[in-house]
């Protein structure tokens, strides 16, 4: 199987996992981060999403893999209906295709820089101080804001941090490909493990009071944005047809950002609520959406 196949079946194997992390993680939440065996079940069923996602960033590029991890979202679907016992709509299938269509899109014309995923440790160092920076300025903004939106940017914080985690570990197996593990950075190392507990708590803390939807919505969009821009950046990842490639892929990310927004929306229900199903079968979201 050539790398591209190798990184799309590993990185759609990891989004389930993901997704079932986050219906165990969602259930943490609601009985107030207690019980040893749902914090397994949540850390566990995290780890192998980790696992198999790293393996992925080997075999393709960081844009590719991180985009293929919006598919997480789709995985809503099914449990949505295993879960709820509600009707899978045609604006969600709709939502779904839309996802779909923009990573075909963002795959086709992805392609690998010419030279190796290395970092400096005085680069690894600057990327690590600009991602603390920003996680924390947006770890702050939301203990001051009210449920809802204090889950939105716990999300958005804890994306980030697990796009630069993907971003580190490419260039953590790109070093040790190159030169062997004694040549692999002890801060560069350090600091993939501290984004990846760091987002996965901040992941943990955003579906408090916020309920499933929004928290992974804005997991699935703001992990691969700031990954595939890290990427580029740092890895001089390209894309096919030069600026008119860019201008397709950007459009392209919209649409799929649209998907998850709609995908989240239609298929997880309303937080601190029992999930009522309207005449449809879609469930009743506050506020009158649906």
């Amino acid at each position: 199987m050539a790398s591209l196949g190798w990184a799309v079946v590993l990185s759609v194997l990891s989004a389930a996992s993901y997704a079932a992390a986050a219906v165990a993680q969602e259930r943490l939440a609601e009985h107030g981060q207690r019980g040893l065996s749902r914090w397994a079940a949540a850390l566990l069923l995290t780890a192998g999403g980790v696992g198999l996602h790293v393996v992925a960033l080997d075999f393709g590029t960081v844009a590719v893999v991180q985009a293929l991890g919006t598919l997480t979202l789709l995985f809503a679907l099914p449990i949505a209906r295993l879960r709820y016992g509600v009707r899978i709509s045609a604006a969600a299938w709709a939502d779904a295709m839309l996802t779909v269509a923009g990573l075909a899109v963002i795959m086709s014309l992805s392609v690998e820089s010419g030279r190796p995923a290395l970092l400096t440790t005085a680069e690894g160092r600057e990327l690590s101080l600009i991602t603390v920076g920003a996680v924390g300025v947006l770890t702050l903004l939301a203990w001051r804001c009210g449920p809802r939106m204090r889950g939105v940017l716990l999300a958005a914080a804890a994306g980030t941090a697990f796009g630069i985690s993907s971003v580190l570990s490419k260039a953590v197996i790109g070093t040790v490909t190159d030169g062997g593990l004694r040549s692999v950075s002890i801060f560069v190392l350090a600091m993939v493990v501290l984004f990846a507990i760091g987002g996965y708590l901040l992941g943990q803390f955003s579906y408090r009071g916020a309920g499933l939807a929004a928290p992974l919505a804005t997991v699935s969009v703001s992990n691969p944005i700031v990954a595939a821009i890290a990427g580029v950046v740092v890895f001089d990842e390209a894309f096919r047809s030069g600026t008119v490639g860019v201008v397709v892929v950007a459009a392209a990310a919209l649409v799929m950002t649209a998907g998850v927004i709609g995908l989240a929306r239609r298929t997880a229900a309303p937080p601190a609520a029992q999930p009522s199903a309207t005449p449809s079968g879609e469930l009743s979201q506050p506020g009158g959406q649906r």
